[in-house]
């Protein structure tokens, strides 16, 4: 047998889509079940971006772009960013890609050499460690705390930095808690970590998903770092494989560089698409969705406190509830495993997302609709009568 890379050893590796198998198995089996695992938005792209994919395609706008993305998509994010999160950014500082994937790649091999050590808080969308691993980095969880909201702060960065650091990847708000940065303390570990020289690789995938306060952008701290987004969450764009990436002018050509070796441009038609949403009536459906994933959130949280599922950290973003289940006397993938088989109730074990909370913590995604979120509770309730 042909020898694998050590890389493919070292890969993290992905709970959530053991438990999507197991309930698509149970589903093609006639179980009705409920999916409160995958965190995708059951909303699609609104009818207005359907019609301009349309007359791309009927355009014959499917070939290449230039790899950086064509110029009305980067025009159109800047001033999206500008408008909505209070953040400057020229065009030219933004490469549009396959997804937030395809911006973390480039982010990674852009920045990290083989040996460098990255910090990232435990817990952490799991697959953010893997970029990092594929780039030759190392990465190094650091342990956080629900005051801390499952941050990392600054204290961290000044007790955890090490001769191998080079700099940190971290989200706000975050996968899988839910959890934004206080921003006073998101500006003392910007500048924390500056002060080693280190970077900052921030993910604001779930900027967009806002419920408490009005969000703002981290380059309106420190011009400086490097900034991954995605039309999949906020924009519920997930099949189309888009996002973009914001860097310093200075890495901007090695950046480009890469993208045009590593996959010439992001899908041409969706890039004509997306420009679509980012019109009034466009941002207007987006903004009524987004207070439907609030409405959800406000349903469940004094739903779980009810159970006796205690949420730590209570989100204000995103569309994950990150709960404690210790209560329950079961470990988290135990606890998610009957949960499904006996309740038809798909959710995540507390593994995928680190060692610190591992054992006693599920991610509860609540990305559908408020009449099955009710029909969850129901299950989940006698199921909890069950085991308690």
């Amino acid at each position: 047998m042909v020898r694998l890379a050590d890389r493919t050893e070292r890969t993290v590796p992905f709970y959530a889509v053991e438990v999507l198998k197991q309930a698509q198995a149970l589903a093609a089996q006639g179980h009705d079940i409920v999916s409160l695992g995958i965190g995708e938005p059951d909303f699609t792209a609104p009818a207005r971006v359907l019609e301009t994919l349309n007359r791309a395609a009927d355009a014959g706008l499917s070939g290449y772009t230039a790899p950086a993305g064509i110029p009305a998509l980067r025009e159109a994010i800047a001033h999206y960013y500008q408008g909505h999160f209070g953040a400057t950014v020229d065009p030219s500082r933004i490469l549009v890609t396959s997804g937030a994937s395809g911006a973390l790649m480039l982010a990674t091999l852009a920045l990290i050499n083989p040996g460098d050590e990255v910090l990232m808080p435990d817990p952490s969308y799991p697959a953010n460690q893997n970029f990092i691993t594929a780039a030759g980095g190392r990465t190094r969880l650091i342990p956080t705390t629900a005051k801390n909201r499952f941050q990392l702060d600054a204290q961290d960065i000044n007790t955890h930095w090490g001769p191998d650091t080079r700099g940190v990847l971290i989200a706000s708000p975050s996968n899988p808690t839910g959890t934004s940065m206080p921003r006073e303390a998101l500006r003392a570990l910007i500048a924390a970590v500056r002060a080693r020289g280190g970077f900052v690789i921030m993910d604001e995938i779930y900027l967009g998903l806002h419920y408490d306060q009005p969000p703002a952008s981290a380059l309106t701290l420190d011009d400086d770092i490097i900034v991954i987004n995605s039309f999949s969450k906020y924009f519920h764009m997930t099949g189309w494989r888009l996002g973009w990436l914001m860097a310093p002018t200075a890495m901007m050509p090695a950046i480009e560089r890469l993208a045009a070796s590593l996959a010439i441009c992001a899908p041409a038609l969706s890039q004509h698409a997306a420009l679509s949403c980012f019109e009034p009536e466009v941002m207007q459906i987006y903004e009524r969705r987004r207070l439907s994933f609030k409405e959800r959130r406000d349903y469940l949280l004094p739903e779980f406190a009810r159970l006796g599922l205690t949420v730590p950290a209570a989100p204000d973003g995103a569309f994950y509830i990150f709960s404690d289940i210790r209560e329950f006397g079961l470990d988290s993938a135990e606890f998610c495993r009957r949960l499904l088989h006996e309740a038809g109730v798909a959710s995540v074990p507390g593994l995928d997302f680190g060692q610190a909370h591992a054992q006693h913590t599920v991610r509860f995604s609540y990305a559908t609709g408020l009449d099955r979120l009710r029909e969850a509770i129901t299950r989940m309730e006698t199921f909890l009568g069950q085991i308690r």
